[in-house]
């Protein structure tokens, strides 16, 4: 149909699901992942501290070589299958394959596990072993994590036992998250016009310009998720509680010490970022009171958080934002130009609202190809373009790791540095669009655009980590009824946004629908976004301070961005990220904006 936004192209990956190059793949990762093992049993298991170390690192490189080969093929499947799996939940096939495939998955995490016990043994002659060179000198760094947190894993059998169990435990609370919320719908009245809105259409009517559209789109909303609470809490319940427990038995701290070691970042950053963010709650609180009284209130009910201001009403097809995007990208470099431009061509982004699709956005890398393929939920506002653009930074990271050829194991970025490139890209577009206007209504509806961006980084992902440490404290004790999530979740947004949110019409809900509490693996999966996003902006300016000699090291730190804690890529551009000023600095370039909305 004419000027419907794109589905994604994955033929160049595999045909399609009965592909039987998929399937003879599938079999291959099957068969690798044995032979793995197997290697492990008849050849690791025998060398121990008392062996050569020139055999330690033949062992430890051979299997580098066999782990990056096996993730190449079992990430590209991965993909392949999601693709299916976010945009089509009523997918039964895909749904079938998904699941099977799992279960290979849990086989390699299985393999996984031997070999970080393995390599745990020998953390103290490592550097020895990594100076003869061969693969493992080149996989120093992961190798060196690997063997550091092998002090947190249980026995061999409770390891392996916990992978085999996460199928019809963890995974299936996740999965039963996204098909409840994939697939709600919600009659709504729209242009005259009664629709069929699946949720994530519903929740982009925040942003719609009509007042009395956003309120009804809450409170249709609030009636939706109250519908669906109870299989929602049971999800919450049985990913936090599994988590809690695997925590307590393997020596974990609390719930937040494994995220901030996947994380690569300390206590003290987390807690220096932390409070630099608190302070700047009455900031925020001045931007949230001022838009209120815009539409004569004192405080904003969360239909109108997100609700556009100015006079900059114009809706962008999916060409003008492609066009929009590629002309500011090229005023930073001509290889992000090319990079968008080859990613549109090709058809790399799912931007179509639909039924059974997922909500909000994500880039996923597809490694058999050396590309990338984007998800959005396409609208036609502002905020939609911002967030292709975001996206497609992430599609640069990849290709700057790809193009540098670094490995699997090489490539693996922590959450925090993972949002480097997308909020550059951001800001890349926004401040260069912030240069060419001129009309007051205009400058304000471009600020509202970025200052809704920021609020929900810093104020709201805030109000998320209150809620997810609260409820991973309170879980402990016993399950929580979806009533006391609400609860919580309102205690949190009061701590953040205070007397910025109507009390009356806070989002009692915001729990329910987003996909990131649903995860086992990646616990507080909110605190990396405050810090790519001030992160970003640090480097943002150390670029407009630099220019054109800024792009090849920022080239340098994307490619290597799995090879390093977050301390020291940042020491690279003279940045100390424990160091509570560099945060509050970042914060200062969001206070002028705000400053710059209330004069307005």
């Amino acid at each position: 149909m004419p000027g419907t936004p794109p589905r994604w192209d994955l033929s160049n990956v595999y045909p399609g699901l009965e592909s039987p190059a998929l399937q003879k793949d599938i079999e291959w990762v099957k068969d690798e992942a044995e032979s793995i093992k197997k290697f492990y049993q008849d050849e690791l298991i025998r060398l121990d501290t008392s062996s050569s170390k020139e055999g330690i690192n033949q062992a430890i490189s051979t299997m580098v070589d066999k782990l990056n080969t096996l993730m190449v093929k079992a990430g590209t499947i991965n993909a392949f299958l999601h693709s299916y799996i976010a945009t089509d939940s009523f997918n039964k096939q895909a749904a079938r394959m998904g699941s099977q495939f799992d279960q290979v998955m849990v086989s390699i995490q299985k393999v996984n596990v031997l070999l970080e016990a393995w390599v745990g043994q020998f953390k103290d002659i490592l550097p020895e072993v990594f100076a003869i060179g061969n693969s493992a000198g080149e996989h120093a760094f992961p190798i060196t994590e690997m063997a550091e947190q092998s002090q947190y894993l249980m026995s061999e059998k409770e390891e392996i036992l916990t992978s085999e169990l996460s199928l019809s435990g963890s995974r299936a609370w996740g999965k039963l998250q996204g098909v409840v919320t994939s697939q709600k719908t919600v009659a709504f009245e729209l242009d005259g016009e009664t629709k069929t809105l699946p949720m994530p259409a519903l929740i982009n009517l925040h942003a719609h310009p009509d007042e009395e559209v956003r309120k009804r789109a809450y409170e249709a909303e609030m009636d939706a998720w109250e519908s669906v609470k109870e299989p929602l809490a049971a999800s919450m319940n049985g990913i936090k509680g599994w988590v809690n427990t695997l925590n307590d038995h393997r020596g974990r701290k609390d719930a937040l010490h494994q995220p901030l070691d996947q994380a690569r970042i300390d206590r003290e950053t987390l807690d220096a970022m932390m409070d630099a963010m608190e302070d700047s709650f009455p900031v925020f609180r001045s931007y949230f009171k001022a838009k209120a009284a815009r539409f004569g209130q004192e405080a904003l009910p969360w239909w109108n958080v997100f609700a556009p201001t100015g006079a900059l009403e114009k809706e962008y097809t999916f060409d003008e934002a492609r066009d929009f995007i590629l002309k500011h990208f090229g005023n930073f470099s001509e290889e992000l130009q090319d990079f968008a431009k080859n990613a549109f061509e090709n058809n790399w982004i799912d931007a179509e609202q639909r039924s059974g699709k997922r909500g909000g956005a994500f880039c996923m890398s597809v490694p058999g190809v050396k590309e990338s393929r984007i998800m959005c939920n396409f609208d036609g506002s502002l905020d939609q373009v911002m967030t292709i653009a975001h996206e497609l930074g992430h599609g640069y990271h990849n290709f700057n790791m790809y193009q540098a050829d670094k490995t699997p194991l090489q490539r693996q970025t922590p959450m925090t540095m993972a949002e480097t490139a997308s909020i550059m890209c951001e800001t890349i577009v926004f401040n260069a669009v912030m240069d060419t206007i001129t009309a007051p209504q205009e400058e304000l509806a471009l600020l509202e655009t970025a200052l809704i961006g920021d609020s929900q980084v810093i104020v709201d992902i805030y109000s998320r980590f209150l809620f997810e440490k609260e409820v991973f404290e309170r879980r402990k004790k016993a399950e929580l009824s979806a009533d006391e999530l609400c609860e919580i979740m309102e205690d949190a947004q009061v701590k953040t946004y205070g007397e910025g949110l109507d009390p009356e019409f806070r989002h009692k809900f915001m729990w329910t629908w987003k996909p990131h509490y649903y995860s086992a693996g990646l616990s507080f999966y909110n605190f990396p976004y405050a810090f790519g996003m001030l992160f970003g902006i640090g480097l943002y300016a150390i670029y407009k301070q630099r220019g054109d000699a800024f792009i090849q090291d920022y080239k340098r730190l994307l490619s290597s961005t799995g090879e390093a804690p977050a301390a020291e890529l940042a020491a690279r551009f003279g940045i100390d990220i424990r160091s509570k000023k560099f945060w509050e600095d970042s914060l200062a370039v969001v206070g002028k904006r705000i400053d710059r909305y209330c004069e307005l």
